[in-house]
């Protein structure tokens, strides 16, 4: 696999839970770091993309739609 190489620090808990899991599946700890990695890497990211965007929000900086006004463009109301 070609790649980036990081250097990454974990405690001694996680260290022996990713040997053990991977004694037990022969895969290596590599493996299990990029698919936690690759698992987790989007929920990270869009929880960001959220945050950022709720403080343009409060700062003025983003169109907003009030709740009637959408429910009357989707005739939704009442």
């Amino acid at each position: 696999m070609s790649g980036a190489l990081i250097n990454l620090h974990i405690d001694d808990e996680q260290k022996r839970r990713l040997d053990r899991l991977s004694k037990r599946t022969g895969r290596s700890s590599s493996f299990y770091v990029r698919e936690a990695l690759g698992a987790h890497l989007a929920e990270l990211e869009y929880l960001y993309t959220l945050e950022d965007e709720a403080t343009q929000i409060r700062r003025g900086e983003l169109e907003t739609v009030s709740l009637t006004d959408l429910e009357a463009e989707c005739d939704l109301g009442d």
